[in-house]
């Protein structure tokens, strides 16, 4: 979105180059163009034709060394760099917008310090300012952190040119963030198979687990049912025990079967009788001996 806002905007000054055929018209248009508040993206223009014939005129030379710094330098670079064309107001605003961009590719940057000090800036209140235009531009987004002085950034646009032979690293970096990628989904693939496995086993052990039980409980169950008819036997086993010695007693103090014991018991009581009543009779006849005075 940003990109499209970018490109359209540099359209009339593109067309503009067709006409720029002296090396002051060349150096007006790109002084135009890179005070414009909407032109981020320089590419198209530093490649024209009548911007590279700038190269061979020397007074405005310098005009395509400022240009290529709007395209991807920085601020600094603009203050290390002598005899570069002054910049107006608008044209300090964008490099300095740009060489924000620039910087906030790196978190570590993103210190109110750090970013003062690169940024040609004085105070954190012209900071805060600054990076308020870049957030209403759409540049970036983001929040300013003025208690622990940091930016912190969720989004930057990709508004800066790519510098000269920076193909060949960035290839360099791709790759190795290609070969990253890789060694951490090959990780990724080990650790899944392994998590897996281990699951397997996990499954396979509660199933085992589960028919050990299962068997525990129906031997159990069968031992339980053995006890108690071995129980029921001993029970039966003891009662006839006890009444066959008592049959025995009877047997052995009573003779041989139950009537003699019977008829013997009778017989003892009968005799008591008879001794008690011959008692009584001998009491009653001394009794009476005493009585007649014999």
């Amino acid at each position: 979105m940003e990109q499209t806002k970018a490109l359209n905007a540099l359209e009339p000054f593109l067309a503009l180059t067709k006409s720029a055929s002296s090396p002051r018209a060349a150096a007006d248009l790109i002084t135009r163009a890179t005070s414009h508040p909407n032109t981020f993206i320089f590419a198209e223009l530093l490649q024209a034709p009548q911007i590279q014939a700038l190269a061979q005129a020397p007074e405005q030379a310098s005009y395509l060394a400022l240009l290529k710094l709007f395209s991807y330098g920085t601020y600094t670079d603009y203050i290390n760099t002598p005899n570069l064309p002054p910049l107006n107001e608008q044209q300090t605003l964008k490099l300095r917008q740009l060489s924000f961009l620039t910087l906030a590719r790196n978190p570590a940057n993103l210190s109110y310090a750090n970013l003062l000090r690169e940024l040609g800036l004085e105070t954190p209140r012209e900071l805060e300012d600054l990076v308020i235009s870049a957030i209403y531009a759409g540049l970036v987004s983001g929040t300013l952190d003025p208690y622990h002085q940091v930016v912190r950034l969720s989004s930057v646009s990709p508004l800066r040119d790519l510098p000269p032979n920076s193909i060949s690293s960035m290839l360099s970096t791709l790759n190795e963030w290609s070969s990253r990628c890789v060694s951490t989904l090959a990780e990724l693939e080990k650790q899944i198979a392994t998590f897996r496995a281990e699951a397997l086993k996990r499954h396979r052990d509660e199933q085992e687990w589960a028919a050990t039980v299962e068997k525990l409980a129906e031997g159990k169950s069968s031992d339980k049912n053995q006890s108690q008819s071995s129980g029921s036997d001993t029970l039966y086993a003891q009662l006839n025990r006890k009444l066959g010695a008592g049959a025995a007693s009877k047997r052995g103090n009573g003779g041989m079967d139950g009537q003699d014991n019977d008829d013997m018991d009778l017989d003892e009581e009968d005799e008591d009788t008879s001794n008690r009543r011959e008692l009584r009779s001998a009491k009653k006849r001394g009794f009476s001996n005493l009585g007649s005075g014999k």
